[in-house]
């Protein structure tokens, strides 16, 4: 990866402050909620750049202890796991399963909107 600067993560923080500090406060409508969106979206992608490389590896050292350290990526783990639970070959692994299965959805909600993750009162 290159190490120039400014880096990717540099670049998508600086368009999403662009858009947050001086594009929506002067914007209304149908702009003002496409502004939001695209501040979002680029929220998202630095979670991901942040963080994603990290839930990916552990989503699959945890795939891989339940599927008894079988290779394969994410994409053909998880149909394996799929796979797996539909021929019921996972039932005496359900507590297993859930807890994967909770984490693996408590990060994609990290990634997508932290805010979700907070319990309100």
């Amino acid at each position: 990866m290159p190490t120039d600067r400014p880096t990717a993560a540099e670049l998508v923080e600086a368009v999403r402050e662009f858009l947050t500090d001086h594009v929506a406060p002067n914007v209304e409508g149908q702009l003002a909620f496409h502004t939001r969106v695209a501040v979002n979206a680029l929220a998202i992608v630095e979670r991901t750049m942040a963080e994603g490389g990290a839930m990916d590896a552990s989503e699959l050292a945890r795939l891989k202890a339940l599927l008894h350290h079988r290779d394969g990526d994410l994409g053909a783990l998880n149909g394996v796991l799929v796979q797996a639970i539909r021929g019921g070959y996972m039932d005496d692994k359900r507590g297993e399963v859930l807890g994967h299965l909770r984490q693996t959805a408590a990060d994609k909600l990290a990634l997508a909107n932290p805010r979700y993750l907070t319990p309100r009162g």
